[in-house]
C-alpha cells in the first residue's frame, strides 16, 4: 500500500530514547506511547489506517513538550517496513525500543477458518513482527536497546484454543521468535521479551463470568500493561520471557 507520513517532528533531542510503536495510534498501543513519554521517552507513532487518531496523539504529546512522530506503514508489508525503518533512521537516527503491538485477532470455531483467515494472521501478527525485528536490530544494537512484543496469556504454556487457531499459532510462533532473538541478540546488547495480556477491560470477547475465568476477580487494564511494560524496560537482566498481565487467567 502507498505510504505517507505526518509532518517531519523537530529533531531529536540529544540523548534522547526512542521507541517504535507498530499500532500505536489508539488503544493499547496509543497508552503505551502517552506512558513512555510521560516517562521521557520520544515516540514514534506507527500506524495503518488511523490517520485522524494518530495526528492527534502525536499533537497530544508534542503539546506536553515532548517529542512524537507519526508514520504510516502497513507491517504486514516488507517493502513499507523497511521504507519505515529508513525514515527512523534518516530522522531520528537511532531506536532504543521497538514495541510490536501490531495484532489481528478474528476469533471463529476453527472448522469456520478459511485460508484468508489463516494469511491473515500469520501475515499481520508474525511476520510483520518478524519484519520489523529484522530493520530494528541493526539500530538497536547500536544503543543496547530492547524489543518487547504482544502476546497472549499462557502461550507460554500451549493449550488448544479452537475458536482463535491462527491467532494463537501467530502468537505462538512469535514467543519463539522472541526467545531466538533474546538467545542471538544478547551477546549484542539487546534484549527481547513478550507482554501477555488475557482479558483486558477493552477486550472484544470478555467472559460473561469473569469470577470465574480470572483468579484475580477483575479484567486487565490498559495501566496493567503499562505497569508491566516500565517493569520490562527497567529489567536489565530479563530476556527471552513472556510476562502474563493476566490475573492469572490461563493459570
Amino acid at each position: 500500500m502507498g505510504r505517507q507520513e505526518a509532518p517531519t517532528r523537530p529533531a531529536l533531542p540529544p540523548h534522547k530514547r526512542l521507541a517504535l510503536i507498530t499500532g500505536g495510534a489508539r488503544r493499547l498501543g496509543a497508552h503505551l506511547a502517552r506512558m513512555l513519554a510521560d516517562d521521557g521517552w520520544a515516540v514514534v507513532v506507527n500506524y495503518r489506517s488511523s490517520d485522524a487518531a494518530a495526528a492527534r496523539l502525536v499533537d497530544e504529546l508534542a503539546a506536553k513538550g515532548g517529542y512524537a512522530r507519526a508514520i504510516r506503514a502497513d507491517v504486514s508489508d516488507k517493502v513499507d517496513v523497511a521504507t519505515m525503518f529508513a525514515s527512523i533512521d534518516q530522522v531520528e537516527g537511532r531506536l532504543d525500543l521497538l514495541i510490536n503491538n501490531v495484532g489481528i485477532y478474528q476469533p471463529k470455531p476453527l472448522p469456520q477458518v478459511t485460508p484468508e483467515d489463516w494469511d491473515a494472521h500469520l501475515q499481520t501478527n508474525l511476520s510483520g513482527a518478524f519484519y520489523c525485528c529484522y530493520s530494528a536490530l541493526p539500530m538497536l544494537q547500536q544503543t543496547n536497546g530492547s524489543i518487547v512484543n504482544i502476546g497472549y496469556a499462557g502461550v507460554d504454556a500451549l493449550r488448544a484454543n479452537p475458536h482463535a487457531t491462527p491467532y494463537e499459532v501467530s502468537k505462538v510462533g512469535l514467543l519463539a521468535l522472541t526467545k531466538a532473538i533474546a538467545a542471538s541478540y544478547g551477546p549484542h546488547g539487546v534484549r527481547a521479551n513478550m507482554l501477555s495480556p488475557g482479558h483486558l477491560s477493552n477486550s472484544i470477547d470478555l467472559p460473561d463470568d469473569m469470577d470465574a475465568e480470572v483468579p484475580l476477580r477483575r479484567a486487565g487494564t490498559l495501566d496493567d500493561m503499562a505497569q508491566a511494560l516500565r517493569y520490562l524496560l527497567s529489567a536489565e537482566y530479563v530476556t527471552g520471557q513472556s510476562l502474563d498481565v493476566a490475573g492469572g487467567y490461563r493459570l
